[in-house]
């Protein structure tokens, strides 16, 4: 307590409270959340850096002007106060400057809220009407890409894929909001033959607004995990939100990734089901994973495909499967969809490979969730090496999953036997280590401390014949 308050005076406290700002995209609830936890605003600009915006200087400006003029009114009432009532003032004038930092952190919020509610939210609100019209009216067909998580590799699997004989478009990166739908129908050209719209679910009734806004008529869900369940009241509240898609493409135009077992409770006959094994009636042969590449054959007895991606992992080969029968469905040539899949290759940060004096290292810190934590640890625990090391901070956005996700996370690491764990201190570190305890874990356990200073110095840490796997992301929002 005591040094979280002090902290509050220090020099750069306008600096950081406008860095938090960014950090949550001036969301106001996340920005307050992350405000009330911490315990020293001195070390919380760690993973980023102050970002030198037009809207950031002027907050920044705003919030020291509004503090000096807090201080300003106390010391008037310090100096100036009649000998009467002199202590009180005094005393008032005192508590009024030491407020001054707790008070702007929060009346900041207020040119946010309304610059959102008098500017940003009808011009956006204008600009959604707008696209709906552009998404209903184009001739292309429309295919919503959702799901807990792996919907930006599904998207661009797609657009890899089909691109080879179509003319295709795709929401940018992760833009995957109403309003980045809506700038992303602004720039059609309406010649596009597919178009590929990633839908990022967060909030009840997200589904059913995009798609009464974008008109798809094929969806894929790429899977089902406790994520970004913060304004989600339970995790079945999110799966149900997700799978609401059949009531807009119809249960025939659903592929669902049907690997996870928390999918399968909302599968229906209709669904077009895929998994490392089959998708419809194409089955999945001869299955090759190494840690550069991974092959395989799909056929359905009058057509064999024989697949080559960059991606790895057994985990891939259902998605990758389902990236073919669609290519095949909208009228791909089978030669078209074998150069598509060898063109991909892993994604920055989702199990991307890369060499170091020797051995190797697995980047998959992309935000990450339980299966995703699950796949990675299967490869890892396939692959040959002297040493294997499993490097993560736990999971974020896990809502009231968050202790029974990590302790699953920790028996998940230790079936896997990996020679060293890295933990990263944080708040569900204890339920990790309490998780491979019960699984009875027996490796070396190593508890960072300062991720930043570890990963920076990974080098010093990798030798020849390693092979490091690096789990999920820690942004500084989160403790």
């Amino acid at each position: 307590m005591i040094r979280r308050l002090a902290s509050q005076y220090g020099i750069n406290y306008a600096t950081t409270i406008v860095y938090m700002l960014q950090s949550t995209e001036y969301q106001v609830r996340p920005y307050l959340a992350w405000y009330r936890r911490v315990d020293n605003f001195g070390k919380v600009m760690k993973r980023r850096k102050f970002a030198k915006t037009m809207a950031a200087r002027i907050l920044r400006a705003g919030m020291v002007c509004g503090m000096l003029f807090q201080i300003g009114l106390a010391i008037l009432l310090f100096l100036f106060g009649s000998s009467k009532d002199e202590l009180v003032l005094q005393a008032l004038g005192i508590l009024i400057a030491l407020a001054s930092p707790q008070v702007w952190a929060r009346m900041i919020i207020i040119p946010l809220w309304a610059g959102k509610k008098l500017i940003t939210e009808p011009k956006h609100q204008k600009q959604i009407k707008a696209s709906e019209r552009i998404f209903r009216d184009h001739p292309g067909v429309k295919i919503a890409v959702l799901g807990s998580y792996g919907k930006t590799t599904m998207k661009e699997l797609l657009v890899t894929v089909l691109s080879e004989e179509k003319v295709v478009a795709a929401t940018p990166a992760n833009k995957n909001v109403a309003i980045s739908h809506a700038i992303f129908a602004s720039k059609l050209k309406g010649d596009e033959e597919v178009l590929v719209i990633e839908y990022g679910e967060g909030a009840p009734g997200d589904i059913d607004r995009f798609a009464s806004i974008t008109h798809p008529d094929l969806a894929v869900i790429t899977g089902l995990a406790p994520a970004h369940l913060d304004q989600y009241p339970t995790f079945e509240a999110a799966a149900q939100d997700i799978f609401s898609i059949d009531q807009f493409v119809g249960p025939k135009e659903v592929f669902v990734n049907s690997e996870p077992e928390a999918v399968k409770p909302y599968l229906r006959d209709e669904f077009v089901k895929y998994n490392s094994s089959s998708i419809g009636d194409w089955q999945v042969s001869d299955v090759s994973a190494s840690i550069t590449a991974t092959s395989f054959s799909l056929n359905n007895g009058k057509d064999t495909l024989k697949i080559q991606s960059g991606l790895l992992g057994e985990h891939q080969v259902g998605p990758l499967a389902a990236v073919a029968v669609i290519a095949h469905k909208l009228g791909v040539s089978k030669k078209a969809i074998e150069i598509g899949l060898a063109k991909t290759t892993a994604f920055e940060h989702r199990l991307q490979p890369r060499q170091l004096h020797g051995g190797w290292i697995l980047d998959d810190t992309y935000n990450g969730n339980i299966e995703g934590i699950r796949a990675g640890l299967k490869l890892l625990s396939n692959l040959k090496a002297k040493r294997k090391i499993y490097v993560t901070p736990g999971l974020v956005d896990q809502g009231v999953e968050t202790e029974r996700v990590h302790q699953e996370m920790g028996q998940a690491i230790a079936q896997a036997q990996p020679d060293v764990v890295v933990l990263m201190q944080n708040s569900v570190t204890g339920y990790i280590k309490a998780g491979m305890e019960r699984a009875g874990f027996n490796g070396e356990i190593r508890i960072e401390e300062d991720p930043l200073e570890f990963y920076t110095n990974i080098e010093h840490f990798i030798a020849a014949g390693d092979i490091v796997l690096m789990q999920n992301d820690w942004t500084d929002n989160y403790n």
